[in-house]
């Protein structure tokens, strides 16, 4: 059987069919290609700016939660990604939800009583001797109720003294 010569292929064949395709004959770009592709470039910059602005607009019932400090925080949270996936059907009431809670203010100190609270015009007072006035009206006041209590604790205290020496 006569032998057949086998081609093989070299790095040097591939290299020139790389360094061949500059040879290819190739499309000219036209006014119409260019708008085109400025056209689909549009097209997506406007589909993700929908994309954001949609997820954006579903997290407004959770902000307003959080500001309110909602004990559902998680729960409006939640439906507002449900409501991004169904076209923000239930948007509307996410933010009924939400808006129907407000947390009642505490107050800072608890209740306290006029008479042993420095008085409140003392922020209102023009000058400087009504307001040194209003302190020490208050703290006369309170030395006089330190000096009650103190009684009360002695008198407790002797009480005390008294049921333990009987039993």
């Amino acid at each position: 059987m006569p032998r057949v010569a086998r081609k093989t292929r070299t790095r040097s064949h591939l290299g020139r069919c790389f360094f061949e395709l500059d040879s290819l004959p190739q499309a000219e770009i036209t006014g119409q290609d260019m708008l085109d592709t400025i056209a689909l470039g549009v097209l997506i910059f406007t589909a993700i700016s929908l994309l954001f602005g949609a997820i954006a607009i579903s997290r407004i019932p959770y902000r307003m939660a959080r500001e309110r400090n909602h004990p559902h925080q998680d729960a409006i949270a939640y439906g507002g990604w449900f409501s991004l996936f169904t076209l923000h059907a239930v948007w509307p009431l996410l933010c009924l939800w939400a808006a129907a809670y407000r947390q009642e203010p505490q107050p800072v100190f608890g209740h306290i009583s006029e008479d042993t609270a420095i008085n409140d015009k003392a922020d209102l007072a023009a000058d400087d001797s009504q307001v040194d006035a209003d302190i020490t009206d208050s703290v006369t006041l309170l030395g006089h109720r330190y000096e009650v209590l103190d009684d009360r604790i002695e008198r407790i205290e002797k009480a005390i003294l008294a049921a333990s020496d009987a039993a």
